[in-house]
């Protein structure tokens, strides 16, 4: 190579490291907004979790508190105090107040409760659906028939997640009733249903042989 070859060379590097360097004093602080943005939000988002954890840990904590409550009237009243922020949160203290009201022999505010979740649009549809399950087959005597089978029909909707336990409240319905053959019907249906738990097979079997039938077990 020659000198003058050499000499361009050299040239030509430090004019891109002037380049680069008026780069970087133009546009560094860009890169370095970066990292802090990136940094601050990777801790924001470690900040929030920590939160929610805590949040999740005492809203627990107050739920387990209020259940050591000697009897269901004494619980009910202590489930009530339980703050709870959330829709899902308010979902599941309302569920569990709903199950105390129920062994105190207050049907009626059960039902209240259940029916308040049941309607919440802001709760997640699983819960909603539990919540007017649980609502329609333990109502018997707050609603009448009618009004009972058409929200278990609802329920019993192909795709919905519990559609095999509100068949069986149908099934049982359809007893008080006295529509036998429709209740056989069911409950016979029940018995091939793919989704039907081994617990809800072995409860339509008993309640065949116990209205006469015999059950078809395919």
């Amino acid at each position: 190579m020659s000198n003058s070859d050499s000499f361009i060379e050299e040239v030509t590097e430090e004019v891109r490291r002037d380049r680069l360097f008026a780069l970087m004093r133009r546009y560094g602080w860009i890169a370095i907004l970066a990292v802090l943005l990136l940094v601050g939000g990777a801790a924001w988002r470690e900040l929030r979790l920590a939160q929610d954890r805590a949040t999740a840990q005492a809203f627990g904590d107050s739920l387990l508190a209020a259940l050591e409550a000697d009897d269901p009237a004494q619980r009910l009243t202590a489930l009530a105090g339980v703050e709870a922020d959330e829709a899902a949160a308010r979902a599941l203290r309302d569920m569990l107040a709903a199950a105390e009201a129920q062994a105190s022999g207050d049907t009626a505010a059960a039902a209240a409760l259940l029916q308040g979740v049941a309607d919440d649009g802001a709760v997640p549809a699983i819960y909603r659906q539990i919540a007017q399950f649980k609502a329609l087959s333990g109502a018997s005597d707050d609603l009448d028939p009618a009004t009972r089978r058409a929200g278990l029909q609802a329920l019993a909707t192909p795709g919905q997640p519990l559609r095999a336990l509100a068949e069986e409240q149908l099934a049982i319905l359809d007893i008080e009733e006295g529509a036998t053959d429709a209740a056989l019907t069911r409950l016979q249906a029940l018995m091939q249903d793919a989704e039907a738990t081994a617990g809800l097979r072995r409860r339509a079997t008993q309640l065949i042989v116990a209205l006469g039938g015999t059950p078809d077990e395919g």
